[in-house]
């Protein structure tokens, strides 16, 4: 260590700060070429921090930037009202036009689409990927379409035993997939022969004094249920199970929806001739117009890019399919006109019922079934 590290002593080192200080002992400071002194007087003044017009404007920030930020959530506040303002009236809008439409058909459009989607995913989900999954689709409505229709008839004072109605409709549409397609037959008979049997003792054990004629239509009817929802929705089980059954499926469905929203869309925009007035004073020529094209357009197109098969075979199914859901909407509107009820039920907010829903697709199954066997490529009669 140098020896002006030391005090005057010589002994004891000058302490780090003490050895660190840039001036001398008699407070001058020390000057060399190499660091030239340091001129205090030559650095620039701080500049004063930007004050705001109430005098507290934060550190950093100036009038201008304040101003900007304001504006800015001016803007922001006014576009968000606006925007708003602008869904507010739309929503008055739809409310207004889905009244309207609701005074005309007694429907509301909104929640109809919102169920009718539902549906439809759970329809094609069950199709599209594995077509074992429709089996219990099918068989859940089949079964609430027996309950539906029991139910109707009951309070329109016949007598349906619904317990029974439901045990023999979930053999026969099982026996549809499982089994091989003569047994449905079978079974057919086998359900309609149980129902009408449990009705005829029913009434033997309650003796409640009603007329030969009233007990022979309660079981005439029983056996009208099974055939009118459990047979039919087997019949599409049947379908679904051929080679390439579920596209057939999937198709003879899209086209009976087609058809029904071309009926729905026409006739809301167009109708002014009742088509049956006595049956459903609401539906019209026109609206059997836009059911013809929309059913016609639809089979055409399935049949080209999801069945392959000729454009005319299109044309073939979609009115076989139209004929079938057509007959099949004007069969339940007479039962339902004769039942003295609007809908089979209150479930489908929209809709109805369930059956108010399959009364076009449930009769459609024999024609789709028929001209698989008649129009597939594959398939040897």
């Amino acid at each position: 260590m140098s020896d002006e590290t030391r005090d005057a002593e010589g002994d004891k080192p000058f302490p780090r700060a003490d050895a660190r200080d840039d001036t001398s002992s008699d407070g001058v400071p020390l000057v060399d070429a190499a660091f030239p002194a340091f001129d205090a007087a030559a650095v620039p003044p701080r500049p004063d921090l930007p004050v705001s017009a109430d005098g507290v404007a934060p550190i950093g920030a100036s009038p201008l930037d304040t101003a900007d930020h304001n504006a800015i959530r001016e803007q922001w506040r006014a576009a968000r009202d606006e925007l708003g303002s602008h869904v507010s009236h739309a929503r008055d809008q739809l409310d207004q036009a889905n009244e309207r439409i609701k005074q005309r058909t007694g429907r509301d459009l909104v929640l109809a689409i919102l169920i009718g989607l539902a549906f439809g995913a759970a329809l094609l989900g069950s199709l599209l990927f594995f077509k074992v999954l429709f089996v219990p689709f099918a068989l859940a409505a089949a079964l609430l379409g027996v309950y539906e229709l029991s139910r109707a008839l009951r309070s329109s004072g016949r007598r349906i035993d619904v317990v029974p109605q439901l045990i023999a409709a979930a053999f026969l549409v099982l026996s549809a997939y499982f089994a091989e397609p003569w047994l449905c037959w079978v079974m057919l008979f086998v359900a309609v022969a149980f129902v009408i049997v449990w009705r005829l003792i029913a009434q033997m054990v309650v003796k409640d004094g009603r007329t030969y004629g009233d007990v022979l239509a309660d079981a005439v009817i029983s056996g009208f249920v099974q055939v009118y929802v459990p047979f039919l929705a087997g019949i599409a089980l049947i379908l679904l199970k051929q080679e390439g059954g579920e596209w057939w499926v999937l198709s003879f469905i899209a086209i009976a929806v087609a058809a029904d929203t071309g009926a729905y869309a026409a006739g809301l925009a167009f109708g002014r001739h009742p088509m049956a007035p006595k049956i459903s004073p609401k539906k019209t020529w026109e609206g059997f117009g836009g059911a013809v094209a929309a059913s016609l357009a639809a089979g055409v197109l399935l049949a080209i890019f999801l069945l392959e098969l000729p454009w005319w075979t299109g044309l073939i199914f979609g009115a076989s399919i139209l004929l079938s859901a057509t007959l099949g909407d004007l069969g339940e509107s007479m039962l339902k006109r004769d039942l003295g009820i609007k809908d089979m039920s209150s479930w489908l907010p929209g809709h109805g019922g369930l059956l108010d829903r399959l009364d076009s697709i449930l009769p459609s199954t024999i024609p789709a079934l028929c001209l698989y066997f008649l129009l597939s490529p594959w398939v040897v009669l």
